[in-house]
C-alpha cells in the first residue's frame, strides 16, 4: 500500500522507460508514475540514475533520445536530487550488497534511496514487494 506522503526514489530503468518511444504500455505506466510523482512532489532521484539514464537513452535505445533532449531531462529531474552521493553512502552500498545479495549498483541505487528517506523504490530491476534497508520495492510497470 502506498500513501500519499510517501518519499518514492525512482530507479532508472522506470525513467528509460518513460522516454522510449518503443516500450508501449511500459512507457505509459512509467509515465503515469513520474507524472503523478511531480504532482505530489515526492520523487527523488540519485545523480547516478540520471548518469544511467543519459547514456542508456542516447546510445542504447533502438532509437535513440536526442543528446539536447537527454539533457533537458537530466536538468529536470536534478530537482528529484535531495541528497549527495557521499563516502558514506557508497559504504553503506557495499553493506547492502553483502547483506542483500545485490549487485554494487543496484545496491547503491537502495541505499541512496534510504539516505533519502524514501520508504518505496520504483525499480522493474528489483524484487517487487521485497524490503531492503527499510525501503520496499514496487514495480509500477507491473499491471494490475
Amino acid at each position: 500500500m502506498t500513501f500519499m506522503s510517501d518519499v518514492i526514489f525512482v530507479d532508472t530503468n522506470i525513467l528509460v522507460y518513460a522516454h522510449d518511444a518503443q516500450s508501449g504500455v511500459k512507457r505509459e505506466r512509467a509515465l503515469e508514475a513520474l507524472n503523478s510523482l511531480w504532482a505530489s512532489g515526492l520523487g527523488r532521484m540519485s545523480v547516478q540514475v540520471l548518469q544511467e539514464f543519459y547514456v542508456n537513452v542516447t546510445r542504447k535505445l533502438a532509437t535513440p533520445v536526442a543528446r539536447s533532449t537527454a539533457r533537458e531531462v537530466v536538468s529536470a529531474y536534478g530537482a528529484w536530487i535531495r541528497t549527495p552521493t557521499s563516502a558514506a553512502t557508497v559504504a553503506r552500498a557495499a553493506d547492502i550488497a553483502d547483506m542483500a545479495q545485490l549487485s554494487f549498483w543496484d545496491a547503491l541505487i537502495v541505499a541512496a534511496a534510504e539516505e533519502t528517506g524514501a520508504t518505496l523504490l520504483y525499480s522493474e530491476d528489483l524484487n517487487a514487494g521485497q524490503t531492503i534497508a527499510g525501503v520496499k520495492v514496487v514495480n509500477p510497470l507491473a499491471g494490475s
